[in-house]
């Protein structure tokens, strides 16, 4: 991922918390197959583990349905159920809030001298490892991550997306156990899990920050002229990541 400098987010826990916060990813593989494209990718809600006595052995699990395509192409190129791609794979995370950044909030350049351009305010992180795929339901290996998978990402989603914590008053999260376990059964014969042991990340924040005080201020005041939800956290964002850059000056 191209990232200048100022962009570059270097604080490992803000790329975790990054993850934890937007756990939809998207995974791309490239797998050479007479049968299937190359470059294939899937958008996967994941789990990130972490392991506090090691902070550098970290994972994504997740899961894909057996059905699709680029699942065909990773278990064609396994061995054997639990097995790990020859390829690296990549995980790409994006922040929901992103935006257009018209010219005409460069308030302090634009007046000045006109050399200001159009670009685009957005937040990415993107996840690279290699990846154990567990397709062969019949054994137990694949039937226990299957089943921890599927607790831990509803657990996430319930009670940190939706906010279903069932404590001061909101509403408790729904649990895999509710379901049937003859339904949990052919879901899980339907689906292909993914395990990637995470090598390195790379976060990026790209919102106004390389740009002057007089120029970000208009940014900010733009996006909240706006008087959207998106407008409103840009704007926000657009002041906190200025408000680092002058504070690593001092």
């Amino acid at each position: 991922m191209y990232t200048q400098p100022v962009h570059v987010e270097s604080s490992t826990a803000a790329v975790l918390e990054f993850i934890q916060r937007n756990p939809l990813g998207v995974l791309t593989t490239g797998i050479p197959s007479t049968d299937h494209p190359f470059l294939q990718s899937t958008h996967i809600p994941w789990v990130l583990d972490t392991d506090s006595d090691n902070p550098t052995k970290m994972r994504l699990r997740g899961h894909i349905a057996r059905q699709n395509a680029q699942a065909k192409a990773m278990v064609d190129a396994l061995a054997a159920s639990g097995s790990q791609l020859e390829q690296e794979v990549m995980v790409l995370f994006t922040e929901p809030h992103h935006h257009y950044v018209t010219p005409k909030f460069y308030t302090e350049t634009k007046p000045v001298t006109g050399k200001v351009a159009p670009t685009w305010n957005y937040s990415a992180v993107q996840v690279y490892g290699k990846a154990t795929v567990y397709y062969d339901s019949s054994r137990p290996e694949t039937a226990h991550y299957l089943s921890q998978q599927l607790h831990d990402l509803s657990h996430h989603c319930e009670t940190t997306v939706m906010g279903y914590t069932g404590q001061d008053g909101q509403k408790a999260p729904w649990t895999v156990d509710e379901a049937p376990e003859t339904y949990l059964n052919i879901l899980k014969k339907n689906i292909v899990g993914i395990e990637i042991a995470i090598d390195r990340m790379q976060g990026k924040v790209k919102m106004s920050q390389e740009r002057g005080i007089g120029d970000r201020q208009g940014v900010i005041e733009g996006f909240q002229e706006l008087g959207t939800d998106t407008g409103n956290r840009i704007a926000q964002m657009v002041q906190e990541r200025g408000q680092m850059k002058d504070d690593a000056k001092r």
